[in-house]
């Protein structure tokens, strides 16, 4: 589904981001991608969203080079793609179903659509009892599982969650693995970027080591060996 071949970053001021990088992950597959700061794994994430180029190497979306395509095809790949963050980005002034909603509005999905969707995607989080409540009257667990209802209800095939637990507490923490782990039981292949070694351990799910830019690991079910 996704293959890196021979990947490579090097920056203006010979800051080396990804040194021959290769790796696959088939559909359906739950990845955790792990290393310290400035192991190269936001540049990752960078070329798979196609925000960044590679200096070397390709990166493939079912056989497709993602970064020789044009400027509406990479609008029309993205959305394959849904994303979750560390810091939440919610819309403070919009209600969590608005907050929904306006994923599928800027998707161009109908009224219709978006009242039947929504919902869905808040009980699949477990959140449907605060879907007219507005973000500062959730705790910051809740935020991010109503940012994972906005990165799911366009039904991508890919989900990236960036550091999805970084702010949160051991409890929500746990909580948000369990959420993950249920979208990615429901057919979509998930793809988590962590420095949280608790996390990584109770998954028991592949995990991807990187080190300096370098894939230094790669186990089929692994844990985070520091």
């Amino acid at each position: 589904m996704i293959y890196f071949d021979k990947v490579s970053k090097i920056y203006a001021d010979n800051y080396v981001a990804l040194e021959n990088v290769t790796f696959s992950i088939e559909k359906n597959e739950f990845v955790s991608i792990v290393g310290q700061s400035g192991a190269g794994k936001t540049t990752l994430i960078k070329m798979l969203l196609a925000e960044d180029k590679p200096t070397l190497g390709k990166v493939f979306m079912e056989s497709i080079d993602i970064h020789s395509l044009r400027a509406k095809a990479i609008n029309n790949f993205r959305r394959k793609i849904g994303v979750v963050f560390q810091d939440f980005r919610l819309l403070p002034d919009k209600t969590v179903f608005e907050n929904i909603a306006f994923a599928m509005e800027v998707a161009g999905r109908s009224d219709e659509e978006i009242q039947a969707d929504v919902p869905h995607a808040l009980a699949l989080v477990d959140l449907g009892n605060k879907m007219w409540n507005f973000p500062r009257e959730l705790s910051g667990g809740e935020k991010q599982r109503v940012a994972i209802a906005r990165a799911i209800v366009n039904q991508p095939e890919i989900l990236i969650a960036d550091e999805p637990t970084g702010n949160l507490d051991p409890i929500n923490t746990q909580e948000i693995v369990k959420v993950l782990k249920k979208i990615n039981d429901l057919g979509t292949t998930v793809i988590l970027t962590t420095h949280n070694k608790g996390v990584i351990d109770s998954l028991g799910k592949r995990v991807i080591t990187m080190e300096n830019g370098r894939i230094i690991r790669d186990d089929k079910e692994g844990k985070y060996v520091i």
